[in-house]
């Protein structure tokens, strides 16, 4: 077994689940609470046990794990009426590895401090494929620390974790990422779309341009999917529509002009106003197939 510590993991969607799979595999002792039950039942079979609400995941746990949709949840999960908060002991460490708004993390953090709470802002990337590996990387924030205590669980679950500074820093991180990310998804959309328009192949075109400068994760990971007519996520584009929404909303605060994001913003969101809200983030090839009057696949 790696550690005594208890573990507790709040939020077993697409990356959660896997995230939850990945602590068990590692032997630590885990206690999971998720709204819908189906998933808490799959990893009570692999070994964890269930709780009925945060509160009684945190009077047990001696590190709080989640993956949550949004701020609101993460504010109602950490500090709400059954939440952590209610059950937490000081010496806890709360790691939340959603993605939220950098002044959510840091309102959360204070919150739980009164407590003797540490948290750790802990947004993770890499895809449900690295969650289901455990290859995803994770930006922090938060105090050096708990950090280090975390660290071992941190381990079974990304090959990549960055301390970046204090609390709400690794929600900048993220930020950042998704910024590249949405950048990347839109280009490869353009550039599959600008080569069949051209009547060029763009199964070839992505072999040529994959060793050279244009080279990145997008390109070597969606292409293939996309060619085999696969959209299905992966990553849900409404996800990084609210995640653009995030970076949106606090560039506002910092008064920082955003010209390419806010671009892509509304790109994803027309996406979702076109019913792909639920197909993978490189889905969103579609919107410019709407645009060009051409599909991907067409011979």
């Amino acid at each position: 077994m790696a550690t005594k510590l208890t573990l507790g993991f709040i939020g077993l969607g697409l990356m959660g689940k896997p995230m939850a799979h990945n602590l068990l595999k590692a032997g630590f002792t885990l206690i999971v609470h998720n709204r819908s039950q189906a998933a808490v039942d799959e990893l009570v079979e692999a070994g964890a046990k269930a709780a009925s609400s945060p509160k009684e995941v945190a009077q047990q746990a001696d590190i709080v794990f989640s993956n949550l949709p949004d701020s609101p949840d993460v504010e109602e999960v950490a500090l709400g009426e059954n939440g952590i908060i209610q059950g937490a002991k000081a010496g806890l460490i709360y790691v939340d590895h959603s993605t939220i708004k950098p002044a959510t993390a840091r309102l959360v953090a204070a919150r739980l401090a009164e407590k003797g709470v540490l948290a750790l802002d802990a947004p993770v990337s890499g895809g449900d494929i690295g969650a289901i590996n455990g290859t995803l990387s994770i930006m922090v924030g938060g105090e050096t620390s708990a950090l280090a205590k975390a660290m071992p669980a941190l381990e079974a679950m990304g090959k990549s974790i960055t301390h970046i500074g204090d609390s709400g820093a690794g929600q900048v991180a993220k930020c950042c990422n998704q910024i590249m990310v949405a950048a990347q998804m839109t280009a490869l959309g353009e550039l599959l779309l600008f080569a069949r328009k051209a009547e060029v192949d763009p199964e070839k075109v992505v072999a040529a341009i994959q060793g050279g400068a244009a080279q990145c994760w997008t390109l070597d990971n969606k292409p293939a999917r996309l060619f085999a007519d696969q959209r299905e996520p992966g990553f849900k584009a409404y996800m990084q529509a609210k995640d653009l929404g995030i970076v949106m909303d606090t560039a506002r605060e910092y008064g920082m002009p955003l010209p390419a994001a806010s671009v892509n913003t509304q790109l994803f969101n027309a996406m979702l106003a076109m019913d792909m809200a639920d197909l993978d983030n490189s889905a969103i090839v579609g919107v410019f197939e709407k645009l060009a009057g051409i599909d991907l696949l067409e011979s």
